[in-house]
């Protein structure tokens, strides 16, 4: 219960702040992954987690569940199709040389092996823009800018994650039967595929008959129900849940916009709370002794990971592009280690394979790091681009409406 109300407390203090945090240096993860460290046996010892903990493993398997099935449902396949370009340069060519190019430097700057060193690799992969809001949420940044980042992130953690469970099982205890586990694993993400195309495909068809259909208070419900039924069916089946979720919801928004914009409100209010609640648990595990573990080769990484590799890659994946030198920039600059990146380094120090702690251990300092840095640069970037009123400005609002009157009475000043 100590956890419940540490938990409550740090989501009033995050909501009381992120008009603040909108602006400034601050970020509400930040303040989860804070928070839950301040109240950890590292500090105030207010709570006990450890690795093996089940809060743990809950947290994490609900977080990336909800995370992904919102994610699907911003892909939109029409979009997609006019302008795959850029996205698909970025995530065919930019997201492997990322993943190429962390593994290499994990191997020989942390001394972790060639498996387990591509693995890192494969985990830091994903983007999330959840740390660049001010770019990817303002409409005066580039439409082409905000679309990259926007679909990229959407995407990549989908395309990640069987890499992830592949090198999982290659460096785990049971390695030695690599092909019975890709076959497992195989089995596990097509099961997850299918439940994921079927079941919303059956539900919607269901309400297109006569006799059914949601009333509008409770439309947002159905999206909700499919979510559930999927979630417990994938783990009574074991099939891949989060394949699942990602393709269930990029399968409702194509075939039923209706459903997935009566949802997408208490979708994202609930993937956000799923988020914070497991950014509180891995805020817990970063210890004082976890930073302290992680070696100078290992800081070195930390800070290439951000300023070289993701940099690096994109621009490379970039070139030729219409994109202009401002543009290339900021994308290259905000691949954020997000959420995904934190699930999947959960997952990695819950599979006990023999270096899962130390890989665990660069992660955890590489993501925490890059939420400082980009959380703390998304607002002075965005000003690059004229965005001026920015969310949470006391007076914005009053500002907009009263250009908006002059605009409308022909009174606009000089």
């Amino acid at each position: 219960m100590v956890l419940v109300v540490v938990f409550g407390v740090a989501l009033l203090i995050a909501v009381l702040l992120s008009g603040l945090a909108a602006r400034t240096v601050l970020s509400t993860s930040f303040l989860f992954l804070v928070g839950g460290a301040l109240v950890s046996d590292g500090f105030l010892g207010l709570i006990h987690i450890t690795p093996d903990s089940d809060i743990v493993s809950v947290t994490a398997d609900l977080a990336l569940f909800a995370v992904l099935f919102t994610d699907g449902m911003h892909v939109s396949f029409p979009t997609l199709r006019a302008n795959w370009k850029n996205p698909a340069r970025a995530l065919g060519l930019g997201m492997p040389l990322a993943f190429i190019g962390m593994a290499l430097i994990t191997h020989f700057l942390v001394g972790l092996d060639w498996t387990t060193s591509f693995l890192v690799g494969a985990v830091l992969a994903p983007t999330d823009p959840v740390f660049a809001s001010a770019i990817v949420g303002r409409k005066e940044v580039p439409a082409k800018l905000r679309q990259l980042l926007n679909v990229e992130s959407g995407i990549n953690d989908g395309l990640a994650l069987p890499v992830v469970l592949i090198f999982i099982a290659a460096a785990g205890p049971t390695a030695g039967h690599a092909e019975a586990s890709l076959a497992k694993i195989a089995l596990e993400l097509v099961l997850g595929l299918v439940f994921g195309v079927v079941l919303p495909l059956t539900v919607i068809g269901l309400v297109r008959f006569r006799l059914l259909g949601a009333e509008p208070k409770l439309q947002p419900l159905l999206p909700l129900a499919i979510g559930v039924i999927l979630y417990a069916t994938c783990h009574l089946t074991h099939a891949n849940p989060y394949l699942a979720a990602f393709s269930a919801g990029a399968v409702l928004t194509a075939r039923s916009p209706e459903a997935k914009t009566a949802f997408e409100p208490l979708g994202e209010a609930l993937a956000e709370l799923a988020k914070f609640a497991a950014l509180l648990v891995f805020g817990a595990l970063l210890t004082p002794q976890l930073f302290g573990d992680l070696s100078v080769g290992g800081y070195v990484a930390v800070v290439l990971a951000i300023v070289l590799i993701r940099p690096a890659s994109l621009l490379l994946s970039l070139l030729g592009t219409r994109f202009d030198r401002r543009e290339k920039l900021v994308a290259a600059w905000f691949g954020p280690k997000g959420f995904a990146s934190v699930v999947y380094g959960l997952l990695v120090l819950q599979a006990g394979i023999p270096q899962g702690e130390e890989a665990f251990t660069l992660i955890a300092v590489c993501i925490a790091f890059s939420i400082v840095a980009h959380s703390s640069t998304d607002v002075p970037i965005a000003r690059l681009f004229h965005v001026d009123e920015l969310a949470g400005v006391p007076g914005a609002r009053h500002d907009e409406d009263t250009a908006r009157t002059k605009k409308e009475t022909g009174h606009v000043g000089a």
